[in-house]
């Protein structure tokens, strides 16, 4: 079941939405069509420092907007660190964890959720609602495939797994 959600995932993220037919796409601008600039952001981290999506060009990104309270983002954490630590470095990838923050009780909520998932890769607060709406997030865990050059190719709503992780970044530059 879940395999079939993924292939339709990816057949309708190959698909051109109706709405780009028949226009022409602006991809030298930001948005949240294939091929365009991801909008930009910047967030404090879990660790206290503020990182930057533009920061990581030249890397592709796994961008992954979550909560602590979502079951289907507690099924998916630990395929995102498995994947971060045996193929990131290799993949020349940086998984970006968005959380949900004003959504959840407290931060120290957050970190310990990523203590006990043993989280390593950088987790983003976002205290108040803003860049959710920027990348129009309704539905949690949501996650855009970012290529190097910092342009979104997919963006896939619900849980990935490992292998489903891989074969989305194999498709990225």
């Amino acid at each position: 079941m879940v395999g079939t959600y993924i292939n339709d995932q990816i057949k309708a993220d190959e698909a051109i939405s109706d709405y780009a037919l028949g226009q022409e796409m602006k991809l030298d601008q930001e948005g949240l069509e294939k091929g365009q600039i991801a909008p930009n952001f910047t967030l404090p981290t879990l660790d206290g420092e503020t990182l930057t999506l533009a920061d990581f060009k030249g890397k592709k990104v796994i961008l992954n907007f979550w909560a602590t309270w979502c079951p289907p983002c507690k099924e998916e954490m630990p395929h995102l660190q498995n994947y971060y630590e045996k193929y990131a470095e290799k993949d020349n990838v940086e998984i970006v964890a968005v959380n949900l923050t004003y959504t959840d009780r407290t931060i120290e909520d957050v970190r310990n959720f990523a203590n006990g998932y043993n989280l390593t890769f950088p987790i983003l607060l976002m205290e108040e609602e803003g860049i959710n709406q920027t990348y129009q997030v309704l539905t949690i865990p949501s996650t855009f495939m970012i290529d190097s050059d910092g342009r979104i190719q997919k963006h896939i709503v619900g849980p990935l797994d490992q292998d489903a992780l891989r074969e989305h970044v194999k498709d990225l530059n």
